[in-house]
């Protein structure tokens, strides 16, 4: 019994109802079962070095299609013959299963998917760097600074910038500002605004976000 890709859920009902009449007739009781999974799960996790097709020497095997329908223990050869009828591949998926469990899909698809999940997953994911000064940084340790701060926007990361004010500071607020527009010119062909500069108890803060 065969079920194409593509094919409707009203009719891949019917397909279902057919095989389970099929398999009430003619299969051990222990072929009767159904497995149903969300359609991204269907294939579920296939492994690196799993056996495909002919390299399947152990036989029988239990197989699944593709749609996570259980067909049942069947000789392996009966196995591949489905997934030839199907323009499909046989997947050892569970090699350590007593029989072995084997699946019926698009390999070369399935690959193709799980290596662009993989690339996604190595995708960077942005942290917040912070750096800090006070209104009283010199020149030179702003230069300082601001080149660590253009690394970490270089790299993608959110940069922090941190004034701090201690004691007597906080009645220069004008100076910590200076300092802090300084920074931000130095940084502007490298980081966007994100969060324009604002006092926060005894600091003023700002946030840079990596230029696309």
């Amino acid at each position: 019994m065969r079920c194409r890709v593509g094919t409707t859920r009203g009719s891949f009902r019917g397909i279902l109802k057919q095989a389970s009449h099929f398999l009430r007739r003619f299969a051990p009781r222990e072929s009767l079962i159904y497995l149903l999974v969300p359609e991204e799960d269907a294939i579920g996790p296939i492994e690196r070095g799993l056996r495909v097709n002919e390299q399947i020497r152990i036989s029988p095997v239990r197989v699944i299609t593709a749609e996570g329908v259980m067909l049942g223990v069947m000789p392996t050869s009966k196995a591949l013959e489905a997934a030839r009828e199907a323009a499909l591949d046989l997947v050892e998926v569970a090699p350590n299963e007593r029989p072995p469990v084997c699946k019926i899909i698009d390999y070369g698809k399935f690959k193709y998917t799980q290596k662009k999940k993989a690339g996604k997953q190595k995708q960077h994911q942005v942290h917040i760097k912070e750096i800090r000064v006070r209104p009283k940084t010199g020149d030179h340790d702003i230069e300082v600074k601001v080149k660590r701060a253009r690394e970490f926007l270089e790299h993608k990361d959110k940069v922090l910038i941190n004034v701090l004010f201690r004691g007597r500071e906080l009645a220069h607020i004008d100076e910590g500002r200076r300092v802090m527009e300084e920074v931000l010119r130095a940084l502007e062909e490298f980081g966007k605004i994100e969060k324009n500069p604002s006092m926060e108890g005894k600091r003023m803060t700002a946030i840079l976000a990596p230029r696309a």
